[in-house]
């Protein structure tokens, strides 16, 4: 029996036995009717002696391999974005390096592969130009183009912080668009992911904000694919969406709602990048495949559990979601640790493990039941909890 000793708020244990059915992670050859990227996370390497404070060092083969097991579920990739604790650990030249390897290791993939493009090779503290930031953002768009990746313009924190109005951020990105080989996908996070964002697009309001984004994109509409918001907002995304230019797509990075934004309305639908898709990808996967044959039930049902796991994921602190992720990957056998770049694996309290183990089994997402719980109790153990 899959069952183990867990603790509770106030210290005592209590009997937990596993009662989801794992669901199956089955090669999808046909293709979806909704882009799907999943933002992916790095595996750090246990073993090697760097400073922890430095951001650390990559686990190379188990990263790429991470992100074929990702690309085999028909899902694409949305590389060296907040997900791979990209400006949390993860630098920009590790992250060029990452992009380049990601692109060989699926050379032979169908899936689509994404690219994020920031400034976070800039101190923001030390910018004193729109300029700077404008030169800053084209490096690494000619570092990945010169690559032959696809661009995501990445927010950036030097923006934000240099910027006075909104018609900073739209001179900033009329300039940077114009020099890019192939339409990009803009960014938009909120502060809850990243504070150093607060009042981007040169405004608190976030309707005003809206309002200059799409802007932006009506200006440069050849040059946009489409657009992530990141706003935890439903109704703010769905409004946003009917407001696009002709052929700029919405691409949902709400966490909490995405079923719905996905499947859509009589007005239009959401695709996909989430950092969720990392972590559920079995039932991405699945219920993807259920909407594109028109089994819109299907797709519900599958995605339904998933949701009370995403939100205690991505609950606030929101931006430390990735130790989540992380650990989902580390009780599916993905990885055999939970250390994380930059330390990150200690940014969530043990009561948060304990709730994302109980909902994942709920989900059908321990999709080996006897190795997560040998996987937990030696988890536990780190904390002093015994299973006598």
């Amino acid at each position: 029996m899959n069952s183990l000793e867990l603790p509770t708020s106030s210290g005592a244990l209590e009997r937990y036995t596993l009662a989801g059915t794992p669901l199956p992670e089955v090669d999808h050859a046909a293709p979806f009717n909704r882009i799907a990227l999943s933002a992916a996370h790095v595996v750090a390497d246990p073993f090697a002696n760097a400073d922890p404070s430095g951001g650390g060092c990559i686990d190379w083969d188990k990263t790429l391999e991470y992100r074929r097991y990702l690309a085999g579920l028909g899902l694409g990739i949305a590389e060296a974005m907040d997900t791979a604790q990209r400006g949390m650990g993860l630098d920009w030249q590790e992250a060029l390096q990452l992009i380049r390897r990601t692109r060989a290791e699926l050379a032979d993939s169908r899936v689509p592969i994404f690219n994020g493009c920031g400034t976070d090779h800039l101190d923001p503290a030390s910018v004193d130009s729109l300029d700077a930031v404008v030169s800053a953002y084209l490096q690494q768009v000619d570092a990945i183009q010169t690559a032959g990746g696809r661009l995501i313009l990445m927010a950036s924190r030097a923006l934000a912080r240099i910027a006075r109005t909104p018609d900073d951020y739209a001179t900033v990105y009329r300039r940077v668009l114009a020099q890019v080989e192939q339409p990009v996908i803009l960014h938009w996070l909120g502060d809850m992911f990243d504070p150093a964002l607060a009042g981007y697009w040169g405004t608190d309001d976030l309707t005003a904000a809206r309002d200059v984004a799409l802007e932006v994109m009506r200006e440069s509409a050849a040059n946009v694919d489409g657009i992530k918001v990141s706003l935890l907002d439903k109704q703010r995304e769905i409004d946003m969406r009917r407001l696009l230019p002709d052929g700029v797509k919405m691409y949902t990075g709400d966490d909490f709602n995405y079923p719905e934004l996905i499947a859509g309305d009589e007005a239009g639908y959401s695709h996909a990048l989430l950092g969720i898709f990392d972590g559920i990808a079995p039932a991405a996967s699945a219920a993807l495949a259920e909407l594109a044959a028109g089994r819109r039930e299907r797709f519900d049902a599958i995605l339904a559990p998933t949701l009370p796991l995403s939100r205690h994921i991505f609950r606030a602190p929101t931006r430390f979601y990735k130790t989540g992720i992380v650990f989902l990957a580390f009780l599916n056998g993905h990885q055999s640790h939970m250390t994380m770049l930059a330390g990150h694996q200690a940014m969530r309290p043990l009561p948060y493990f304990v709730d994302l183990f109980k909902l994942a089994d709920a989900a059908g997402l321990l999709r080996q039941p006897e190795l997560a719980v040998a996987r937990m109790k030696r988890f536990l153990a780190v904390y002093g909890v015994s299973q006598d």
